[in-house]
């Protein structure tokens, strides 16, 4: 078991505050509900059966964290993860994709990472077969009932060889190997999964008619297209099905965007759309637990951990069929963005905006500074675009720093070797003619 999945509630906050600013009550019953599947790891296993996940329902305006949260969460805990739009969803019947395929989606990344895990753990491994392969292409081959001598010359040869090649002296060399056949991918997580093995058994069928595919290449190229040949040959693929289908069905978080759209508003009680609530009824086998078959075998749901979000600004959370309720329990309502909160994201986190951009300029060869007072000017604007026009909460961030730092991105070639400072002036220069007029703001901010 990794650092990360042992981490307590206490220090998965602290991580996600590097990354997301405020909504400490969303961030603590996250925590706590990922510690509970650390804990119910512990347990004997027919303790462990019974403790089922306490799905979470995220109540907020976009932007204001609700994805975030969860998409940093699943890449420190290495949990597969994937994040799907309930709207995208259809009833069973109807043409579009079914409820079921987002498990299907979750255990195609679960086979992702645990193959990507399994190729750092065997790189020597790989890395060892690929130079033998080549250093077999370049040394002539030992002759049949050799002499005890000539064996061991051979492999001295070789020793020098390997040296060589690790050193890159022979990359630029030529040797003929054989291509692999290309990858016909037909992979839809929409397909029954026997369809999906069908056209599976069609991509390999038709990949080795091209398999007697020889080239010449270079060494250094050699290097990269054996790899994967020796990654295929050295991985053993039905453990790591075994060990992904694990893997899903145990740590798995599905995160549920924009469920308000699935639910079907009192307001609107008098034309309900059908299909809405077929979709809701289609996903609470899936969310209270039921079997799943997938190309790659079948998975159980039961302890997959389900992380709903959405607006609620037309719908309410008890507008979604009483059933599907009942499988949130934690419910968490995340705040809107203040101004200050809006400052604090542009200037906090690891991976700030101001960052990024400052990063982005610099392979130009300026640097960008930013006074305090600019910052907090385009804080305010963000804030005042945001409760005039629809809020969309962090992201008119973006909208506006790149209305701000439109024309220094465009002429950055004539700032090479110097600094371009922005000062509140600046700031106000750019957008204070927008703002004003608040037709123009609805349209560019």
């Amino acid at each position: 078991m990794s650092n990360a999945e042992s981490m307590t509630p206490k220090e998965i906050v602290a991580y996600l505050d590097n990354y997301v600013i405020g909504q400490q009550n969303a961030k603590k019953t996250i925590a706590v509900a990922l510690r509970n599947r650390y804990r119910r790891m512990r347990l004997p296993s027919e303790i462990q059966d019974e403790i089922m996940p306490k799905n979470i329902l995220m109540i907020g305006s976009t932007g204001v964290g609700k994805t975030e949260i969860a998409r940093r969460l699943a890449k420190m805990m290495g949990y597969p993860f994937v994040k799907v739009e309930a709207s995208k969803y259809t009833e069973v019947g109807f043409v579009g994709r079914d409820v079921e395929s987002m498990i299907r989606d979750l255990v195609a990344t679960s086979v992702n990472l645990v193959t990507q895990e399994q190729k750092e753990l065997k790189s020597e491994e790989i890395d060892s077969h690929v130079e033998k392969m080549i250093i077999e292409k370049l040394l002539p081959p030992l002759p049949k009932g050799a002499t005890e001598a000539k064996q061991r010359e051979y492999e001295s040869s070789f020793e020098r060889m390997r040296e060589k090649l690790r050193k890159g002296e022979l990359d630029n060399l030529t040797i003929e190997v054989e291509m692999p056949a290309p990858k016909i991918e037909m992979a839809d997580s929409n397909l029954p999964p026997e369809m999906s093995k069908v056209q599976e058994s069609l991509a390999k069928v038709f990949g080795s008619l091209g398999r007697e595919n020889r080239k010449e290449v270079t060494v250094k190229d050699a290097k990269k297209i054996l790899r994967q040949a020796a990654s295929e040959r050295l991985l053993d693929e039905e453990q790591i099905k075994q060990e992904a289908l694990r893997r899903a069905s145990e740590g798995g978080i599905i995160f549920l965007d924009e469920i308000d759209k699935i639910a079907v508003s009192s307001q609107n009680s008098g034309r309900q759309d059908p299909s809405k609530e077929g979709v809701q009824r289609d996903l609470l086998p899936i969310v209270e637990g039921s079997s799943v078959n997938t190309k790659y075998g079948t998975i159980q749901t039961d302890h997959i951990l389900f992380i709903a979000a959405g607006a609620f600004h037309v719908s309410k959370p008890s507008d979604l069929i009483p059933e599907l309720q009942g499988r949130f329990p934690l419910r968490v309502e995340l705040d809107s963005l203040t101004e200050e909160a809006l400052y604090e994201i542009l200037t906090k986190p690891k991976n700030s905006l101001i960052k990024q951009y400052q990063a982005l300029l610099g392979v130009e060869g300026m640097e960008l500074v930013f006074e305090e007072e600019a910052l907090r000017a385009i804080a305010r604007v963000c804030f005042q675009a945001n409760e005039r026009t629809e809020d969309i909460g962090a992201r008119r961030l973006h909208t506006v720093i790149e209305k701000v730092l439109e024309e220094i991105s465009f002429e950055a070639d004539e700032y090479r070797g110097k600094t371009f400072t922005i000062t509140a002036d600046y700031v106000h220069e750019k957008l204070d003619s927008i703002v004003e007029d608040e037709d123009v703001a609805r349209y560019i901010l």
